[in-house]
């Protein structure tokens, strides 16, 4: 994992496999020791399409285990597929970006900004 301090947050850009199960959050988080991340920025494309539907339940196993072990979170990438299907996802990424905790967001320029 790639780390990266921007404006005084330590954020580590997650590089590995795609997460297509709870227990891959757990490969994540063992990637960042040593390293402290402050924040974990996962690409869309290092997500199965499931993550994206709420139904599924693997967006809040993983994003809790995240959360758990002290790690915000920020999903970087086009997921306008997605949302254009799901109210219920389009409400839990504008409250999840309200919070803070866990973002949604474009890109890195967005995630520079936001920070």
């Amino acid at each position: 994992m790639q780390s990266t301090a921007i404006k005084g947050v330590n954020v580590g850009f997650y590089e590995g496999p795609v997460i297509a199960a709870e227990a891959d959050s757990n490969d994540v988080i063992g990637s960042t020791y040593g390293l402290g991340i402050d924040l974990i920025a996962i690409p869309v494309d290092h997500l199965v399409d499931d993550f994206f539907w709420l139904s599924t339940g693997l967006a809040g196993a993983v994003l809790q285990k995240f959360q758990q072990y002290g790690f915000r979170v920020a999903i970087l990438g086009d997921i306008s597929r997605f949302t254009a299907e799901s109210p219920s996802l389009r409400d839990f990424i504008y409250e999840s970006n309200r919070r803070g905790q866990v973002m949604f967001l474009a890109d890195q320029a967005a995630l520079e900004a936001r920070l």
